[in-house]
């Protein structure tokens, strides 16, 4: 689901780190990560997501989520990724304590080593990075106004619902980690459509500026009513086999959550990271 690293703008001229494919990147992380919104009560939920090629429709990988909810306030995340085979090579972990929509998490990927996320320091948000192969962490504070970051743009979303569906677009800074900065963006609803016969809806995310001139959106579908995301489609949050950020996929959550026993968060929050291929 997203940062985005997960957002929505990857100029194709060359397949490289370039600063539009990794923002893209970051929006799905969130975004990919980014967007259960069942109406559980309380406890642990678990929701699977499947990405595809979306040139062939190729399976690339698996997101497993667990999402601890208070009510109907997501507390904290944990989401494994693995590929077809079943190995696990990522996780990400989701703290909405200090802001729902931009919380504080680590993601980490045993391909290549590389470690992202965001902190608070004295309530204010730190986006940090370590990459592949070095041990020096790199960091920032944040001082923007509406920023949104990794899963917090689903609930970007919720709260943000009613004004999406009467047409408004809304401005929003999402934060890309290996940048250490965030970028603007811009938020509107496409169209409304059936998806597998239920009525649904669909968001798409767009670079502001010119830059959306030279990026693909991002787009997200919700069910209308239980207001459940269905679909991502766009740059991952993942990197490619080859550690750039130019992972295209389709991600689809074809079931409702359900709930999940307690034990399975721990046991997935110390699951081993080994490092698989997504283009088997």
């Amino acid at each position: 689901m997203l940062d985005l690293e997960s957002a929505t703008l990857a100029i194709r001229v060359r397949r490289d780190d370039s600063a539009e494919n990794v923002v893209a990147s970051k929006v799905f992380l969130f975004l990919s990560g980014l967007f259960f919104c069942n109406a559980a009560n309380a406890g642990l939920q678990f929701e699977e997501g499947i990405a595809r090629d979306p040139e062939n429709m190729r399976p690339l990988y698996k997101e497993e989520h667990w999402i601890r909810f208070n009510e109907l306030v997501p507390v904290e995340r944990l989401v494994l990724y693995r590929c077809m085979d079943g190995t696990a090579f990522a996780r990400k972990r989701v703290n909405y304590r200090p802001s729902a929509q931009a919380p504080a998490f680590e993601f980490v990927d045993a391909r290549k080593g590389y470690v992202e996320g965001l902190r608070y320091k004295q309530n204010q948000a730190a986006l940090w990075y370590r990459p592949p192969g070095t041990a020096a962490e790199k960091n920032a504070l944040l001082a923007v106004k509406n920023l949104v970051a990794d899963a917090g743009f689903n609930e970007f979303i919720r709260i943000n619902w009613l004004q999406l569906r009467a047409g408004n677009a809304l401005p929003l800074e999402f934060a890309v980690p290996t940048r250490l900065q965030a970028y603007k963006f811009n938020l509107r609803q496409t169209r409304e459509s059936l998806f597998a016969g239920a009525p649904a809806v669909t968001y798409q995310l767009k670079l502001s500026g010119l830059w959306s001139l030279l990026a693909d959106p991002i787009e997200v579908t919700y069910d209308k009513t239980s207001r459940r995301l269905l679909r991502f489609q766009g740059l991952s949050n993942l990197r490619n086999d080859e550690g750039q950020f130019d992972l295209k996929a389709q991600i689809d959550f074809p079931q409702p959550s359900r709930a999940a026993p307690e034990e399975d968060w721990q046991k997935n929050l110390a699951a081993p990271l080994t490092g698989c291929r997504l283009s088997r």
